[in-house]
Parts: structure tokens; sequence; C-alpha cells
């Protein structure tokens, strides 16, 4: 059997309960070396086999898994954050699936996440940003033209970048061109979640010299957008006079009695 496990975005202890514990039985764990924490290796058994696929292939990390498979062994394939972004597992799948071998997924927290708790921020603000885009900036690798930078800055939605921090004037040009201010508010966040975690505030202008100024031209996540510097209206969800399933509607001045169970909550609602 072969599991995709997503490693989490750096701090060993942020890997979920299951992958750990998949980690921990694993025969043979394939990681991605240059980006999973190594700490995370010392779950492994004294005998599982370990490889870095910083080294490998395509073609050499499904021959290790093929053999393990002939073996009966169990794989863990090691990726960061969440497999399902940017992970190359889709060929990993189409690869096994053509040999008969099943696997799993098992989700990981994503570097995206790590870098909201870093910079203490919602992405989604009521009134200021109801969306996200993921994504990342052209670089040696194409991007389809309909999700250029450009084509998405029109959408004015908070905007998480992956992979980008090298190309951070392409990011400047492409964004400003599709329609963002100059004074856009711009956060970059260098290893989410490690000990040499580093966060960086600035604009959309300034980006490309701040980011040349600190050293950073990878591992690093670019966000772009509103939420950053505002605090938006508040959510409707928590407010008094906004009927839930849980919850009537009433007057904010109103109060219950002390003591008393809110009015409109059924029995079933309490269980």
């Amino acid at each position: 059997m072969v599991y995709f496990v997503g490693a989490g975005p750096g701090a060993e202890d942020l890997i979920t309960v299951r992958g750990q514990r998949l980690i921990r039985q694993a025969d043979v764990i394939i990681y991605a070396g240059s980006l999973v924490n190594p700490r995370l290796l010392e779950e492994a058994g004294e005998r599982c086999e370990i490889y870095d696929s910083a080294y490998m292939t395509l073609e050499e990390v499904i021959a290790v898994i093929v053999q393990a498979e002939e073996r009966g062994l169990s794989t863990v394939r090691l990726h960061t954050g969440d497999p399902s972004l940017y992970g190359a597992i889709r060929e990993q799948m189409d690869a096994l699936d053509e040999r008969g071998i099943f696997y799993e997924v098992c989700p990981g927290v994503s570097s995206f996440c790590g870098a909201a708790a870093a910079l203490k921020l919602e992405y989604t603000l009521p009134e200021v940003s109801q969306s996200v885009i993921i994504t990342r900036a052209e670089g040696r690798t194409p991007v389809p033209g309909r999700e250029s930078l450009r084509s998405l800055a029109a959408h004015q939605s908070t905007m998480i970048l992956f992979l980008s921090a090298g190309l951070a004037e392409k990011v400047r040009e492409e964004l400003l061109a599709g329609g963002c201010e100059p004074d856009t508010p711009v956060a970059v966040v260098y290893k989410a979640t490690w000990p040499e975690e580093r966060t960086l505030r600035t604009t959309l202008d300034a980006l490309p010299r701040e980011l040349s100024r600190a050293g950073i031209s990878k591992t690093a996540l670019i966000v772009v957008g509103n939420v950053l510097n505002k605090s938006g209206a508040r959510s409707r969800l928590y407010a008094p006079n906004f009927t839930t399933g849980y919850r009537r509607a009433r007057d904010p001045e109103e109060k219950d009695p002390e003591g008393k169970e809110p009015e409109g909550r059924g029995p079933e609602e309490r269980q």
C-alpha cells in the first residue's frame, strides 16, 4: 500500500496525527528532502528504508514504490504542506494507476495556513475579501494564459503566491498591469512555522526592493490584498440581530435573564 502524506508546513508538530502514525508504520519513506523537515523522519522505524526525492526523477520514485510493493512493504510518499497543492502527485498517482497499485492520500496543513498564523491574519474578511486565489507567477514552468497574474489581479481578492519569491519584479509588473494599486499591501512569509521563520510587510511597488534587501528568493509565500491592512465588517454569524439554527435574532440591547437559556433553542439543539 502507498500513502501520500502531507508533512505540514515545517514545524514537526504540525503534521497530522494520521500522518505521524503512517510514518511510524512505514517500511519505506520517500520524502521531499529539500522541503520536508527531516526531524519528522525520527518517527520512522529502525528498519525503515528512507529515500530523498530531491535527488530522484519520477521514474526513480516509481521504481522504488514498485519494488516495495513486490516485497509486500508499505510506502509513505512524504510531501511538504498538503500534497494537493504544487505536490506533483497526480503524475505519481497516474503511474500507480497504470500498474494497479493502490494508494491513499493523507492531507496536511498547507504553508498558506502557516503563513496566516505567522501574520495573525484572516484571509476572508467581510466586505474586504471573501475569496482566496492560490497561484504562482510564471517562471520556467508555464501558467495557463487565463490564470496569469495580470488576469487574476482584476478580482481584487486575497492572493497567495507560491513559488514566486524569486520573481518579485515580475509579480510587481503583472499585478500593477492587472489593476492593483502601487500601495496595495503585501506580506512575505519566509519558511512559515520553521524556527527560522521571518515575516516582511511592504507594498506591491516596494516588493522587489524589500525582498532583495531581505535576501529572500525562495521558500517563501507572498500574500497580496487589503486584508493585510483592514479589519473588515463584523461577521453576521455572531451578530445579535442575526438568526441562526442555534440562536434567534434579538435587539442588541436585550439581555437574557441571568441563568436562563436563550429562547428559540429547542431541545434537539441542546444535545
